[in-house]
C-alpha cells in the first residue's frame, strides 16, 4: 500500500471510531473529508510532508486543516498516528469486523457493544442467536433477519467487483425488465457507484418505473441467474445473482488471460453471486430517486445542504419545499414538489449546473459554472495500442486494421510487444524490422484506415528502452511501458518513468503504474512529477481501459487534466473482444474530468499523425 493510500486508510479510521464513540459529528466528518483528499493526492505524501514547506503545502488541499496536516506529518516521520493509536485503545478491534457487515454503521456498532457487550463479529452472532439483539430499538425480527442473512452472505460476497464484471450484469438486468412481461416497465436503469464509473462496486442497484409494481417484483425475482431471494416487498427486492463470466471477455494479454483464464477468473470474482437490489419508483420521482440513488454520499449531502440553504428538503421522492416535522414521503402529505421528475431539473432548481454522474464525488463538481462537455466513446477515433499474432495478439494484421475499421477507426497503431516481453513473443531488433515491412505491405491491403507501425516498448528497471535509438527511429509511433520490476520503491519508480517520458522518440506512456485491480498494486511513483514531465516533453499518458487495469487510474486522470497534460485511451486490443473495453477507458476519463481535446484519440487523422510526426523530425 503507498504511503498516501496508508495515511487515508488510518483518517478514515480515525472518522469511524469517533463515531463509534460518539464524538462530536463535524470532526468526523472533517476526518473522512481528509481521508478523501489525501486518497486523491497525485504527489507522494512522503515527500511532501518530508519537504521544508511540508506543512503549509498540506494546508493547499482542500480537506486539509492544520491538526489533519500534524498526523500527516508525524505518519510519514514515525510509521503511526498518535490520536488513531489512543483511539483504537477505546474500542474492541473486533468492532472492525462487525463494521464489514451491511447494516451494521458505527451508530448501531456503538449500541451492541455498549449495550449488549458484543466487541466481535462472534459475539454477534451469539447476540443474534440468544435474541439479545432484539432487545434494541429499533431491532425487530426484520432488521436482524437481514444482518442474520449479511453475515451469512459474508464469506462469499469478500471483495469488490470491477467494472467489467459488474456492468454486464447491470446491462442484462435492467434489457430484462424493460422486457418484463405484463409489468408495463416505462424505464430501467442502473444506479450506485456503477453507474458512476467507480473501477470496482459492492452491489447492483436497479432503479424501474412499472405499471405493475408485482408484476415487476415477479420478474426481478425469477430471471435467470437469481440464486437466492434475499427481500421481496412492495417496491423493494433484493435477491443474490450468479456471476456468469464469458471468458471470451478476457483478454489474450498473460498478464490477464491466455494459459492463465481460469485462474485470473477465479481471482477476479473471489465469490459467486453478487447483490442486486431492485427499486420500483414511481414516474414522478424518477429523476429524485436516480440522483439519490446514484449518489455518492458525500456528493449527496452537499446538494442537501445546499437545498436546506433555500428552505427546500431534497430526498428520494423529490425536492420540496421545506416541512422539518414531516415523517412520511411528501407525497403522501399533499406536498407538490418543486422539482422531481429528472435530474436536470432537480439541478437547476437548485441553482447548479447538470452535473454527469461520473464527477460526483465531492471534488468541486457543485461548483460548475456550466456542464462540462466530457468525453465520449463516439468522439473515439483512434486506436494507438495494439498486437497482433507476431506476438501475444488472435488477429493478424489485417485481421486488427479491419476489425477496427469496422468500428469506426481511423487509424490503428499496431504496437506489438519488444524483446524484454519473452512471456508475450517480444519481437527481436530483426523480427521487428520485418514486422515494419508486413505492416506496410498490410496498408496497401486495407483501405480506409491508416496502419501505423509501432511497439510497446518495456521500459527496462534502470528506464532504458528495450531498443537502440536507431530501431525506435524507423517507427510511426512508441508506446513505452513498464512491465517488469513492478515492486520498486517510489522513488526508484519516478526515476525510471522520468527517465522513459524524456525520451525523444516516445510518444505514450502506457499503463504507466502497471497495476492490476485487486490483483497487483504496480508502481508508486510520484505522479505529479510524472505528469509534469509528460506535459513538458509532450508525451501522453495512456488510460489503459482494459477493466483489469483503467490505469491511469481517475485521479490521476484528473490531476493530468488540470495540468493540461495529454491523455491516450487505449484498449490494448489482443482480441477483437477487447475493442469493446473501450466504455471502461472512456468512463475513468469521465471521472477524471476528460474533455475530448485534451485525448490524441479523439483527433483527426491530420492532427494524429502531425503530432506524431513531430519526434521523428
Amino acid at each position: 500500500m503507498s504511503t498516501n493510500a496508508a495515511a487515508a486508510e488510518r483518517l478514515s479510521t480515525i472518522a469511524t471510531l469517533l463515531e463509534i464513540l460518539g464524538e462530536d459529528k463535524f470532526r468526523v466528518f472533517a476526518h473522512q473529508k481528509a481521508a478523501r483528499a489525501v486518497e486523491a493526492m497525485t504527489q507522494d505524501l512522503t515527500t511532501l510532508a518530508q519537504s521544508k514547506w511540508g506543512g503549509a503545502e498540506l494546508l493547499k488541499i482542500d480537506g486539509i486543516g492544520p491538526k489533519t496536516a500534524d498526523k500527516l506529518i508525524e505518519f510519514v516521520t514515525t510509521g503511526t498516528m498518535t490520536e488513531l493509536e489512543e483511539l483504537k485503545a477505546k474500542v474492541p478491534a473486533g468492532l472492525l469486523e462487525v463494521l464489514a457487515i451491511p447494516g451494521m454503521g458505527p451508530k448501531t456498532v456503538a449500541l451492541v457493544w455498549k449495550d449488549l457487550g458484543v466487541v466481535d463479529l462472534a459475539g454477534l452472532k451469539a447476540a443474534i442467536a440468544d435474541g439479545r439483539l432484539l432487545t434494541l430499538p429499533r431491532m425487530g425480527e426484520k432488521a436482524v433477519g437481514k444482518i442474520k442473512m449479511a453475515i451469512e452472505m459474508l464469506a462469499q460476497s469478500a471483495g469488490r467487483l470491477r467494472l467489467g464484471i459488474a456492468m454486464p450484469i447491470a446491462q442484462r438486468v435492467a434489457a430484462q425488465m424493460h422486457n418484463a412481461k405484463g409489468a408495463g416497465v416505462k424505464r430501467a436503469a442502473f444506479a450506485g457507484s456503477l453507474r458512476r464509473g467507480k473501477e470496482t462496486i459492492g452491489d447492483i442497484d436497479i432503479l424501474v418505473v412499472a405499471a405493475d409494481a408485482q408484476k415487476a417484483a415477479e420478474a426481478f425475482c425469477t430471471m435467470p441467474g437469481v440464486r437466492q431471494v434475499i427481500a421481496k416487498g412492495e417496491n423493494k427486492c433484493s435477491v443474490r445473482m450468479s456471476i456468469d463470466l464469458d471468458e471470451s471477455r478476457w483478454s489474450g494479454d498473460p498478464e490477464m488471460a491466455g494459459s492463465e483464464t481460469k485462474a485470473a477468473v477465479a481471482d477476479a470474482v473471489k465469490r459467486p453471486t453478487v447483490q442486486v437490489d431492485l427499486r420500483v419508483i414511481p414516474a414522478s420521482s424518477w429523476g429524485a430517486a436516480l440522483m439519490y440513488f446514484t449518489g455518492s454520499k458525500e456528493h449527496n449531502i452537499k446538494l442537501r445542504e445546499r437545498a436546506q440553504k433555500m428552505g427546500l428538503t431534497l430526498n428520494e421522492y423529490g425536492l420540496f419545499p421545506d416541512d422539518k416535522a414531516a415523517d412520511k414521503p411528501p407525497q403522501q402529505r399533499g406536498v407538490k414538489a418543486v422539482a422531481s421528475a429528472t435530474e436536470e431539473s432537480i439541478f437547476t432548481a437548485l441553482g447548479l449546473a447538470f452535473v454527469p454522474p461520473e464527477l460526483r464525488e465531492d471534488r468541486g463538481e457543485t461548483e460548475l459554472k456550466a456542464t462540462p462537455r466530457l468525453i465520449e466513446v463516439a468522439d473515439i477515433t483512434s486506436e494507438l495500442h495494439a498486437h497482433t499474432t507476431a506476438s501475444d495478439g488472435s488477429m493478424s494484421i489485417v485481421e486488427l486494421a479491419e476489425h477496427m475499421k469496422s468500428r469506426g477507426m481511423h487509424t490503428i497503431a499496431v504496437t506489438d510487444h519488444s524483446q524484454s516481453s519473452a512471456i508475450a513473443g517480444g519481437l527481436k531488433p530483426k523480427a521487428l524490422r520485418e514486422h515494419i515491412a508486413a505492416i506496410a505491405q498490410a496498408q496497401k491491403a486495407v483501405k480506409g484506415i491508416t496502419l501505423l507501425a509501432g511497439s510497446e516498448v518495456d521500459i527496462l528497471a534502470s528506464g532504458e528502452l528495450d531498443y537502440q535509438d536507431d530501431l525506435l527511429a524507423e517507427l510511426d509511433i512508441v508506446v513505452a511501458s513498464p512491465h517488469s520490476g513492478l515492486s520498486q520503491d517510489s522513488e526508484t519508480a519516478t526515476k525510471r518513468l522520468l527517465k522513459a517520458i524524456a525520451h525523444p522518440l516516445v510518444h505514450i506512456l502506457g499503463h504507466p503504474t502497471g497495476r492490476l485491480i485487486n490483483r497487483r498494486r504496480g508502481l508508486e511513483p510520484d505522479m505529479a512529477a510524472v505528469i509534469a514531465a509528460a506535459k513538458e516533453h509532450d508525451v501522453a499518458l495512456e488510460i489503459n481501459a482494459h477493466w483489469m487495469r483503467l490505469d491511469l487510474r481517475d485521479t490521476h486522470v484528473k490531476a493530468a487534466v488540470e495540468a493540461g497534460c495529454l491523455i491516450a485511451i487505449n484498449c490494448d486490443v489482443h482480441a477483437k473482444e477487447d475493442a469493446d473495453n473501450l466504455l471502461y477507458g472512456v468512463t475513468t476519463a469521465r471521472r477524471g474530468w476528460l474533455t475530448p481535446e485534451q485525448c490524441i484519440n479523439t483527433w483527426t487523422a491530420a492532427k494524429l499523425h502531425g503530432w506524431l510526426k513531430k519526434k521523428r523530425q
